[in-house]
């Protein structure tokens, strides 16, 4: 496996000609697997020839390591052909379930924060681990409602789910701030609950502010206090592999490349200040 360290962008077909061209200072791209998980065409020649200039990641939207469905053992069949392609340094996919009864809803849906969610999580990630041959990383989704069967709070199933399912973390520190104005709780309590040592990758993004709500639509810049979230959970996690989201209203390459550069300075200075190094 391709081993990554610095700052990363999302790969997005917008792009394919920017990198091959220009061949721009970035230190690794994450691509969505679905994206890519096809026989053949444009996506894999971009892919394969992308892929020889730069490190990549591989991050997923269709395990569905939530739903009470068996899991898809063609999904899983096609992810690690893809696995074997790419070499990517890990694997990811979200804590949520997109679909039951066979049917794909297409969006990254709540678990309930409960007892019998979490075991029923860890007995799943246990399947997918031993059939893919290697640990996967689960990201924190954004959230807009909650279960009045909830036992606990979310940052303690998330830490809880890494540590008995022997799993990575994929912390999203946008979904945290989204999530903790959303509900109301306080971001900084996520983060401290956070276990520093299954934590593999970051995701920063931007989203759209409503007021009451926020919705994580990855379409627009970091926005300040994501920024601040970002500088408290490197003080108290330490270093980690932090990349850049961007789904929607994709600016040019060169755009991305200087709020990636913003990333980079706001790290080294939360680093610099707590005596850690990048």
């Amino acid at each position: 496996m391709t081993k990554i360290d610095g700052f990363g962008l999302g790969l997005r077909p917008v792009h394919y000609h920017d990198f091959l061209e220009q061949k721009p200072r970035i230190d690794w791209l994450e691509i969505i697997s679905e994206n890519y998980m096809v026989p053949g065409g444009k996506p894999l020649h971009f892919l394969d020839a992308i892929r020889r200039d730069y490190p990549m990641v591989m991050h997923g939207v269709s395990m569905s390591i939530g739903s009470t469905d068996p899991l898809n053992l063609t999904y899983l069949t096609e992810l690690k052909k893809l696995i074997n392609r790419v070499q990517p340094a890990w694997i990811s996919d979200h804590i949520c379930w997109t679909g039951v009864d066979h049917t794909n809803l297409h969006d990254l849906l709540p678990m309930p924060n409960t007892e019998a969610a979490l075991r029923h999580l860890v007995e799943r990630v246990d399947q997918v681990q031993n059939f893919l041959g290697q640990r996967i990383a689960l990201e924190n989704a954004s959230t807009y409602v909650a279960f009045n069967a909830d036992e606990m709070p979310e940052w303690e199933f998330v830490a809880a789910l890494a540590q008995r399912a022997d799993c990575k973390l994929l912390l999203d520190v946008n979904n945290v701030h989204v999530s903790s104005v959303n509900h109301g709780f306080d971001a900084r309590r996520y983060i401290d609950a956070m276990p520093a040592d299954r934590i593999i990758q970051i995701h920063l993004a931007g989203h759209e502010d409503h007021g009451d709500y926020i919705i994580d639509t990855h379409d627009h810049p970091i926005v300040p206090p994501v920024y601040d979230l970002y500088r408290y959970t490197l003080a108290q996690l330490g270093w980690v592999p932090t990349m850049i989201e961007r789904d929607d209203n994709i600016p040019p390459l060169s755009e991305l490349i200087d709020e990636l550069d913003l990333v980079r300075k706001t790290a080294g200075s939360a680093l610099c200040q707590q005596g850690k190094v990048a």
